[in-house]
């Protein structure tokens, strides 16, 4: 899209990899971010607030912006709904705001094909069995919930050659240096650099692309 000014990052993991607490960590450190908050037909978990964690929604509503073509991206994750509602996310890309999804592989192939420049953040756990504890210390799902999970885990891993980035989330703070370090060097691209320093390119003679 040629009014897309902004980067688009696509956060990508199993559950249990860490992916929600890396993004609110580097939401933390780096204002410059927008998140785009998800809609969900699964009920909120304990701590959870509608409009900060997800946009929680009837199945009748997610249908309704399904159809209104209202959602970027959507898809049925272990018998629930989520999608990424478009609203806002065109105007804050044109205006030169970096925009970070927090979506599973399948809205991020949507994504893609939306936004061919995005880039894709795989987050993955050491082991499957580290897998499991954090699943299991979290103590919001059932055990039988767990196990599901983890079937699950070795089909969305399996996608993470599709992504440009890889995490592995063994150290929290290291991954969180590794997450920050690419947002910073895709703001360096030449795209991204003309589109935030365009009267120097002029000045400079710089082509309007490349």
């Amino acid at each position: 899209m040629s009014s897309v000014v902004g980067n688009v990052f696509m956060v990508v993991a199993p559950s249990g990899a860490g992916k929600s607490s890396l993004v609110n960590a580097l939401l933390e450190q780096d204002d410059a971010l927008w998140l785009s908050v998800s809609c969900t037909t699964r009920p909120p978990r304990s701590g959870e607030e509608d409009g900060k964690d997800y946009r929680f929604v009837t199945h009748a509503d997610f249908d309704a912006l399904r159809q209104n073509d209202r959602l970027l991206e959507w898809a049925h994750v272990h018998g629930n709904y989520y999608g990424t509602p478009r609203d806002h996310i065109d105007a804050a890309l044109a205006r030169g705001q970096d925009v970070l999804l927090e979506i599973d592989w399948q809205g991020a192939r949507q994504v893609k094909k939306l936004y061919p420049d995005s880039k894709g953040i795989f987050i993955l756990p050491p082991s499957i069995e580290t897998l499991r504890q954090r699943l299991t210390s979290r103590g919001q799902d059932t055990l039988e919930v767990i196990e599901r999970r983890i079937q699950a885990a070795a089909e969305e891993i399996s996608h993470a050659p599709e992504f440009e980035y890889v995490i592995i989330n063994q150290d929290f703070s290291l991954a969180l240096t590794q997450l920050s370090e690419i947002i910073r060097t895709n703001r360096l691209r030449y795209v991204s650099q003309q589109a935030r320093h365009s009267a120097l390119f002029e000045q400079l003679r710089l082509p309007t692309s490349k």
